[in-house]
């Protein structure tokens, strides 16, 4: 399950990827539009601006911007960086390997072999799914014709 805080970077991002190209967007109208707590926003998107997801502008026309395309944004990558690893157990994780406490064999955990198993198929759907395939599948009712097929 997927942390109340991943849902708001997510939004935030879809928000931002519909807004007119090159034109920032207040804190506060997505805040507003996308019913984030404006702190814990502000929280959110300095952690993708550090990142290299946002970028943000001050004064009167200032805000914030997607700093790379939608198309370039997946959903893994921006999970990462606001949950940490996708793993289901710390021994499977890439980024964050770290040997189960209770384990006396991985290779032989008949556990492990499962959840690895999950945790590919989770990876490969979300580092393959983008912001720009969720805003697309408002149009079609599909996220994507190769993963919900």
């Amino acid at each position: 399950m997927i942390s109340q805080k991943a849902k708001y970077a997510l939004r935030a991002l879809l928000a931002l990827a519909e807004a007119e190209e090159g034109a920032p967007v207040f804190i506060a109208d997505i805040a507003e539009s996308q019913a984030i707590p404006r702190k814990f926003l502000e929280q959110i998107l300095l952690e993708l601006k550090h990142s290299g997801i946002v970028v943000s502008r001050r004064g009167k026309t200032g805000g914030y911007l997607l700093l790379r395309r939608p198309e370039a944004i997946t959903f893994g990558e921006v999970l990462r960086i606001v949950e940490g690893p996708l793993a289901p157990l710390p021994c499977l994780s890439k980024m964050a390997y770290r040997r189960c406490d209770d384990c006396t064999d991985e290779k032989a955990c008949r556990i492990r072999r499962v959840f690895a198993d999950v945790a590919e198929a989770t990876r490969k759907v979300l580092d393959s799914t983008t912001i720009a395939d969720a805003i697309a599948s408002d149009k079609t009712g599909q996220v994507r014709q190769s993963i919900a097929g």
